[in-house]
């Protein structure tokens, strides 16, 4: 399977990282137009084919996908382009900078009859996956509160400056996968509040945010995430879990410590593996890349859906444009009317 990938930015290196080790993949074409940072991630990666323009590189094809790791706005020119082009798609997160773009690409790729995933990345960590199966076998019976937690002082504008020139920050960036995580252990919401805070007066966008989120099945769960709290130990980039179920409870602590009370107690350490190319903290993301894109070509091959699918992503990303709206309104926002 032959591939391409449009972005060769910082998040993107992950990305090439983890398609050189999945067998039977290629990648044969990179696309930049910043053509420093192109020629450095060809180097890095034994790329010979290089393209500042994607129009041109889909006009000389030679690749079965493609992952487009760039920023939000270019999203719809290019996934539309590649669904024109006939190959798979994996797009990166946020999906769209809005609703309509987002079930526009989602359109695209349906007629052309290719696989469209968003690379939605959380869920697959080793521990998410772990406390997940656990829940899933009924182990804690059926959960019916929540919370999903993410709260550091970790400096991510170093490495990813536009993050602080937006007006939307932690939501659109980390709550969206922080709310897709509650989406996995408890469906789909119907309604959300939520509140948010900029303590870090360099930015320009959220870096507090608050979330209630109530669930089809009648669940409740509250989604913080932040990135002006300071405490040690550093827990960046871990996600942490509180989940109460009908039999028992369980506990995603800092540490990667997997708790769960029911009829006794057992304690498990989940650490994420550290592969070959990865380097703490980052470790943990990392694995999840390397996991999600191994899905994304076990669906083709399979010629299944994968599981943070575009149809599905349109249910998170609705819930992102929700929750800016409650927060702005000071109110609970239905997710029908969204």
């Amino acid at each position: 399977m032959k591939g391409a990938v449009i972005g060769c930015g910082f998040f993107a290196q992950n990305q090439l990282e983890a398609w050189r080790d999945i067998e039977g993949v290629e990648i044969v074409a990179l696309c930049d137009q910043d053509a420093e940072r192109l020629n450095a991630s060809a180097a890095a990666f034994n790329v010979e084919r290089c393209y500042t323009d994607a129009a041109k590189m889909f006009e000389e094809g030679g690749f079965d996908f493609v992952d487009i790791a760039t920023t939000v706005g270019s999203h719809r020119a290019l996934v539309e382009m590649a669904a024109k082009a006939g190959v798979h798609i994996i797009c990166q997160k946020p999906f769209a900078e809005n609703m309509t773009d987002a079930r526009a690409m989602v359109d695209a790729a349906k007629v052309a009859g290719k696989t469209l995933m968003v690379h939605e990345n959380f869920r697959w960590q080793s521990p998410i996956q772990a406390a997940l199966k656990i829940v899933k076998a009924g182990t804690i019976g059926e959960p019916f509160f929540g919370r999903v937690s993410f709260r550091s002082g970790y400096d991510v504008f170093s490495g990813q400056p536009y993050l602080a020139e937006g007006k939307r920050f932690i939501i659109e960036d980390l709550g969206i996968h922080i709310l897709d995580i509650a989406r996995a252990f408890f469906g789909d919401a119907t309604r959300i509040a939520a509140t948010t805070r900029r303590i870090n007066p360099k930015i320009n966008g959220e870096d507090v945010a608050t979330m209630m989120l109530t669930h089809e099945n009648g669940a409740t769960s509250v989604v913080d995430c932040s990135y002006a709290t300071q405490r040690t130990p550093e827990t960046f980039p871990q996600s942490l879990l509180e989940i109460d179920g009908t039999l028992g409870t369980l506990r995603l602590d800092a540490g990667y410590r997997l708790t769960v009370q029911a009829d006794g107690e057992t304690q498990t350490d989940v650490s994420p593996p550290l592969l070959h190319w990865a380097q703490k903290p980052w470790h943990n993301i990392q694995e999840s890349v390397l996991t999600i894109q191994q899905h994304f070509v076990d669906c083709i091959n399979s010629g299944r859906q994968p599981e943070t699918s575009g149809a599905d992503n349109l249910k998170t990303l609705a819930l992102v444009e929700a929750a800016y709206l409650a927060a702005e309104q000071g109110r609970t926002v239905k997710l029908a009317d969204i």
